[in-house]
């Protein structure tokens, strides 16, 4: 069980996931230490949102960089349970600066490492992905899958993963590595399909800009993938083990793009994009995951539809607020 007596700290807490965990944590009564990457503008990310919600003392933001090794240790000091989720995740930018996600993802993961076992943190769960297997050779994929490093970005993901499970085989590290598949939910970056189609179409846009819309993926609500995160905190025993967070179900990007087209009620045609393409040996094109371990050792199931959850997601984005945060008209890698 997460030590309620200390804090729990979130790296990346100013993100997409980990900005929905750290409230996930706040509202089952955590005190969390939250870490926002620096930056002159003393911007929180998606932690502004957070912390105008929960001002009752018990969110303490931190910014820093986990590329700093000290940083780090003083980051994690006094903590129960680390979560770590701070990386450079943008598969596309990956291809131009491969450098700056082996310092981010595998270096910072390292830091992290060595941070919580200096720091005798007592649970570190430390977030892979689903592209760390690349196209599924078989499905569902289950944690055993051979690793296929099909792009800069999963290779580091499969490095910082390695590194991971070394501490727990040299030094006993007490870690897990949750392997959440694909994510979406409100405040997810524009770089991503589905943020990428709503938001054109919350933009009034009738002929929808995308990539390649032949690979599947196995979707989970940004909930669903917290409530898999702390559940994998709390279970006991699970040291040194790599776990799924995944629905087992797939579905193509076409008809995710039809289905949203649904959900907002527009009639929409599409267009390819040439710049939205990955190099052909890169593109992962199937991915379905076996959640029989992460079912079998906890309560955890997933809960939100992928209907539903596209509602909630389309009805977030059109909100003006929210809306005017994103360039629609440019691409981001």
């Amino acid at each position: 069980m997460i030590n309620t007596s200390k804090p729990v700290a979130v790296t990346g807490a100013d993100g997409f996931i980990g900005s929905h965990l750290t409230e996930a944590l706040l509202s089952r009564g955590f005190r969390v230490r939250a870490l926002a990457q620096y930056n002159s503008f003393n911007n929180w990310g998606w932690l502004e949102d957070v912390a105008r919600t929960h001002s009752d003392g018990r969110l303490e933001i931190v910014c820093g960089d986990v590329r700093d090794p000290d940083f780090c240790r003083s980051f994690v000091r006094g903590c129960g349970t680390v979560f770590h989720l701070a990386a450079l995740i943008a598969i596309p930018y990956s291809y131009m600066a491969p450098d700056s996600y082996v310092d981010t993802n595998v270096k910072g993961t390292l830091n992290m490492c060595q941070a919580a076992r200096d720091e005798a943190v007592e649970r570190l769960i430390v977030t892979s992905t689903s592209e760390v297997y690349g196209t599924a050779q078989y499905v569902p994929i289950p944690e055993t899958h051979p690793r296929q490093p099909q792009s800069p970005y999963s290779a580091t993901k499969i490095g910082a993963d390695a590194i991971a499970l070394s501490f727990y085989n040299a030094f006993e590290l007490p870690v897990v590595v949750a392997r959440p598949f694909n994510t979406y939910g409100p405040r997810q970056s524009a770089r991503a399909i589905i943020p990428t189609i709503i938001g054109q179409i919350a933009a009034g846009r009738t002929v929808i800009k995308v990539g390649d819309l032949t690979p599947t993926r196995d979707f989970n609500f940004v909930a669903d993938t917290c409530r898999g995160f702390i559940a994998l905190a709390e279970t006991p025993g699970i040291e040194g083990r790599e776990i799924n967070i995944a629905t087992g179900t797939e579905i193509s990007m076409a008809d995710t793009l039809k289905t949203i087209a649904q959900v907002m009620g527009r009639e929409v045609t599409f267009e390819v994009d040439p710049e939205r393409i990955r190099p052909s040996k890169s593109e992962v094109r199937r991915l379905c995951g076996d959640n029989t371990v992460i079912t079998s050792l906890t309560d955890w199931r997933p809960q939100v539809s992928l209907a539903e959850g596209l509602r909630i997601t389309a009805e977030w984005f059109v909100r003006p607020e929210n809306i005017a945060k994103y360039k629609v008209d440019i691409y981001n890698r």
